[in-house]
């Protein structure tokens, strides 16, 4: 069977050797390179000929590519010259040796192709450099026989077309495969079959998908097992699963096996990769990613193709662990591997920042390899605040003054002229501040504690107009510094940090909003803030064949499909509950108010209701307050007026292993009341089935706090989707998200029962209760 690859990819899968070299090297802009191509082709005279095609078919692969340039008429026709432009920054001497090894295979494929389409006897082939910087050219020229080229080309073609037969195989069997799936269970849960059901008619129809379902209903398997179904019927390439939470990943994976384990043919042929972070991956976190400095790195191209070639053949799926154990085996880095082997795998696990970030990968390949990809997202309720993160970026005034008094003499004026921003900015700030408190006064946070990390920034609309020039002139004079000077890696983090913020800078819009800050002994701090991911996430959308969101809480639909770009037609399913209002009570009060100016008030009323819960059923509970300060007073309060109350509170800054032994306190047979905060990290994401948790009091309708940042949000998402909006969409629906899923984790199963303590008169209000899910007690609660 014939195949078709192209030139470069061609080279990129067979002629990449030594090392691997992640070393700041600073590049031509794509506009660069286009017009750098021009000048060269513009600059050659009578007889050149620019962006030759070339195709020729050799051991059943047809290779096709574009030369940059050739000569073939007059004194060439004996021997042609072939050229290839690369355009390029600094001393070429100091290019990576691997990288120009790849550009002499490129340029000698398409002499090899010259020499299948001509009768010559040798064929001369040539980089050509171009220095964007000083607009000079260097050309490396090698004259090589038809035969040696021609011969190189079928040395290629056969490691290839061998991979790409593998490949076809590999697709054709995991389709078969994947149309006789069995389910790993003898029937589905209650509702499950109608959540599967609705993601397989979500994908068949290319209809985005927003499916609310429940705790307990099997989400993970009942979103996957259809997805699998799907990849045949509907020609998918790929099916991406994206969690905003670390234990999601694990879930998956586990589901992914158990459906594994229910097929018959042990040897399923389906490829399962879970990308982790790099520094979760790092075998060596003290070395630089190049081969002077990491083992891991050094030859990583030279022993990939063996490590690539066990991991495709790797019978289970490609856990970290997993892809860990490859990679140090052939002694090459696991995360770098996990990148390549996302070019091969059917189903891959990861982090949504691995599609949505700025420079994704996932996203990146779907564009390039033109897949067509299943989006699942799990906990997408997280997605707007988790992707308003990857578009916002700071700039820092004391990591400027730093670098400035120890840099070399032509970094010093670019360098100043960034630094003057400064003052001008903090001018604005002391300007506004003071504006503010002469004025009446705006709406307030709880005052700044000693606990607090940052002061309270002051939000405009626009940036000022001559940050962004000034920030591009001290990224071009770090470029050519890092060019001349690549060792000089002290300064790459000033330079990542200041390409970042200007790429923002660049798209900054309605999207966005900036603020400036200065504690009273400190520097200033500059921040880009997205306040409406849409713009951003909106072509990621469209690069999907079908998009699958789900969460236990994904109401209103409609705030997600504005603020995150979805399309219009996306179609929102509530799933019913597998569970009965009988196995919940829900408690509600009307004498307790937990606003801001009524805490101290709230202590007494909302302690006793705590404690007599306690008293009349003992067991392990969960009691969710607004903020540690909260917290803390309850926690005084409950230990001085009840001290035989076993409480266990939430402390600040919990490292992994404190947040673990938290957790193991809620076993089966214990008793006490764990203190957390909402939004924290017991509010979600944690099962505790059973009599491991029986009732949970919250404090607080979660709702952000009133100061400048939220109300500008609340107008500027006024002004862009409508009356109402702006207060349902910055304060209403995300404190009663976080509610929800707080309250979410005392029923976890068919079997559970449990209790529902919401101590806040605003509880009782029926639009609030109007978010409630379905299946709460919500027109019986019990009025305490």
């Amino acid at each position: 069977m014939t195949c078709s690859v192209s030139v470069r990819t061609l080279c990129a899968f067979v002629a990449r050797q030594g090392d691997l070299d992640h070393r700041y090297t600073p590049s031509p802009t794509s506009l660069e390179g286009i017009q750098g191509h021009q000048q060269l082709a513009q600059s050659r005279g009578a007889g050149f000929e620019a962006e030759v095609a070339l195709e020729a078919t050799c051991e059943d692969l047809t290779v096709r590519g574009r030369a940059d340039g050739l000569w073939r008429q007059g004194p060439y026709q004996a021997q042609p010259k072939i050229e290839e432009f690369k355009t390029y920054r600094g001393d070429l001497a100091r290019m990576n040796p691997a990288q120009q090894a790849l550009h002499r295979a490129q340029v000698n494929v398409y002499g090899a192709l010259l020499a299948l389409e001509m009768d010559c006897e040798q064929i001369t082939t040539v980089l050509v450099y171009h220095n964007i910087g000083n607009q000079k050219s260097t050309e490396v020229p090698i004259t090589y026989s038809s035969e040696d080229l021609i011969a190189k080309l079928h040395q290629y073609c056969i490691a290839y077309k061998a991979w790409a037969d593998q490949e076809a195989a590999h697709q054709a069997a995991r389709n078969q495969a994947l149309k006789q799936l069995a389910f790993p269970y003898p029937d589905f849960r209650p509702q499950q079959r109608v959540l599967a059901e609705t993601v397989y008619k979500a994908i068949a129809t290319q209809r985005p998908l927003l499916m609310e379902a429940p705790t307990g209903l099997g989400k993970t398997l009942g979103t996957l097992y259809p997805s699998l179904m799907a990849m045949t019927y509907q020609q998918l390439d790929r099916l991406f699963f994206l969690t905003t939470r670390n234990t999601g990943r694990s879930l998956a994976l586990n589901a992914l096996h158990q459906i594994r384990e229910a097929q018959p043919d042990q040897a399923w042929p389906l490829r399962i990769l879970e990308l982790s972070a790099q520094e979760q991956s790092c075998e060596h976190p003290d070395k630089a990613c190049h081969g002077d400095s990491c083992p891991l790195a050094a030859g990583f191209y030279d022993r990939l193709p063996e490590a690539r070639a066990e991991a495709v053949q790797y019978s289970a799926e490609l856990s970290q662990a997993a892809l860990r154990k490859i990679a140090l085996k052939h002694q090459i880095c696991p995360y770098y591997l996990g990148q390549e082997m996302a070019r091969w795998c059917d189903v891959i696990i990861g982090d949504v920042n691995h599609y949505f970030d700025q420079y994704a990968l996932l996203y990146a390949l779907t564009r390039l390899q033109d897949w067509r990809v299943t989006l699942l997202i799990d906990e997408a309720h997280n997605l707007i605040e988790r992707v308003r993160g990857m578009y916002s970026q700071s700039l820092y005034q004391q990591t400027l003054l730093r670098k400035k008094r120890s840099a070399p003499h032509h970094l010093k004026k670019p360098l100043n002229r960034l630094a003057r921003q400064w003052p001008e900015l903090l001018a604005v700030l002391k300007d506004q501040q003071a504006s503010a408190t002469a004025s009446s006064p705006a709406p307030q946070s709880p005052p700044v504690t000693k606990n607090s990390k940052a002061p309270t920034p002051i939000w405009q609309d626009t940036l000022p107009d001559t940050l962004l020039p000034a920030l591009q002139g001290v990224i071009r004079a770090l470029t050519d510094h890092l060019s001349d000077t690549p060792d000089a890696i002290d300064w790459q983090s000033l330079l990542f940090e200041s390409l970042s913020f200007a790429r923002l800078a660049e798209s900054f819009g309605t999207h966005s909003i900036i603020g400036i800050s200065k504690p009273a002994q400190g520097h200033g701090q500059l921040n880009l803030q997205n306040l409406i991911p849409a713009p951003f996430t909106a072509p990621r959308w469209s690069a999907a064949h079908s998009l699958i969101l789900f969460s236990a809480t994904l109401s209103p639909p409609q705030w997600y499909i504005d603020l995150l770009g979805l399309p219009e037609q996306s179609v929102w399913q509530s799933v019913a509950s597998p569970f009965e209002a009988d196995q919940l009570q829900l408690r509600l009060t009307r004498r307790i108010s937990t606003r801001y100016r009524d805490r101290t008030q709230s202590l007494a009323p909302l302690c006793q209701i705590i404690a007599t819960t306690f008293a009349q059923q003992p067991g392990q509970y969960l009691a969710f307050f607004s903020s540690f300060s909260y917290l803390d007073q309850v926690a005084d309060y409950l230990t001085t007026h009840y001290p035989s109350l076993p409480v266990r509170p939430q402390s600040r800054h919990m490292n992994d292993a404190e947040r673990s032994a938290f957790i193991q306190q809620f076993d089966e047979n214990g008793q006490g009341i764990g203190l957390a905060v909402l939004g924290g990290a017991f509010a979600e994401g944690i099962d505790l089935p059973g009599r491991r948790l029986i009732g949970v009091f919250i404090a607080t309708l979660g709702l952000p706090p009133w100061n400048d940042f939220n109300e500008r949000l609340r107008q500027r998402l006024e002004t862009q989707f409508g009356p109402g909006k702006g207060q349902a969409y910055t304060y209403d629906y995300p404190g009663l998200q976080k509610v929800i899923q707080a309250a979410g984790r005392v029923i976890r199963t068919t079997d559970d029962r449990g209790i529902i303590v919401l101590l806040d008169d605003r509880f009782t209000q029926p639009r609030i209760q109007q978010q409630f899910p379905r299946w709460w007690p919500s027109d019986n609660p019990i009025l305490i």
